[in-house]
């Protein structure tokens, strides 16, 4: 007879246990996780391959990550590296492969002297580490590790609030309407404009002509409703959750006027607009207004 157990109420999940990746390289893994970033070796399963006879015996290696929490690697004895990864390690910090390095770690620093004490231990190790990079909420650096795995070392700038989830909860209803939409024209969406311009419609509709910014409640893009306020050509308004900024004729605005990293300039209109971009590179963009 199985044992009974009590169904939960509610599911919750409680946090990450581990995340695992495959790795062909055990001794540099080990002093890169072990030795370099110190984090404790704390378990490694060593079996015969699981399942299908093609499975290759293996280590599975165990480095505890903090809060109870691990990162794991398997290292498949007698494998060959994929010709797809080899050389990754000696590449740049940077995203080159936006497929592959969109799978990445971050380990949490407690505050910007930490981050440079990290920047500074890893280049003391010969490792190539990318320039202090912001991306709204979180300050990061960027190092491979022996795989060719993205690390991100990053620090919170803010904590997130009411604002950032229901802003969060927009954008995604809009992409997947503009997706909905244009799937249903035999196309699909390629450009954020389109997921932009959704958002907008969602905060006050398809009305009238002219431009209409909206800029979430957050610090991180006040130089734009500043830098708007001291236009006479624009109007500042409130909605719930963001600033509204108007204008009748075309507006302008530079990176460097604004005084905001790349990162967060090339998201600049996450919180929807009315209007056309009708120029946007890396230190300049201009919104002509809509026709009604």
């Amino acid at each position: 007879m199985s044992a009974q157990f009590p169904v939960p109420s509610r599911l919750v999940l409680r946090g990450v246990d581990h995340t695992a990746r495959p790795t062909w390289k055990l001794r540099e893994t080990v002093e890169f996780y072990r030795d370099t970033l110190g984090l404790p070796l704390v378990h490694v399963i060593s079996a015969r391959g699981w399942g299908p006879a093609t499975h290759p015996d293996f280590l599975h290696l165990f480095f505890d990550s903090g809060n109870g929490s691990t990162i794991a690697f398997f290292y498949y004895l007698g494998s060959d590296e994929p010709a797809s990864l080899q050389g990754r390690a000696q590449r740049s910090p940077l995203p080159e492969d936006h497929v592959f390095d969109a799978t990445h770690t971050a380990w949490l620093v407690q505050d910007a002297a930490e981050l440079r004490a990290w920047k500074e231990r890893l280049e003391s190790r010969g490792l190539n580490v990318s320039v202090e990079t912001t991306h709204e909420v979180i300050e990061s650096i960027y190092v491979r590790d022996p795989n060719g795995y993205f690390i991100e070392f990053t620090r919170k700038l803010r904590p997130l609030t009411a604002v950032d989830a229901a802003d969060a909860a927009l954008t995604l209803q809009a992409a997947m309407e503009a997706e909905d939409q244009a799937a249903h024209a035999g196309r699909r969406v390629t450009r954020i404009d389109e997921v932009w311009a959704r958002k907008g419609a969602l905060l006050d509709g398809e009305r009238g002509a002219g431009v209409r910014l909206f800029v979430p409640q957050v610090e991180e893009f006040a130089a734009l409703v500043r830098a708007a306020r001291a236009r006479s050509t624009c109007r500042v308004g409130e909605a719930p959750g963001y600033h509204v900024i108007e204008a009748d004729a075309p507006v302008e605005f530079g990176r460097r006027e604004l005084g905001l990293k790349p990162a967060v300039w090339w998201g600049l209109f996450t919180g929807g607009l009315h209007g056309t971009i009708e120029a946007f590179d890396r230190d300049h963009v201009r919104i002509v207004p809509q026709a009604a």
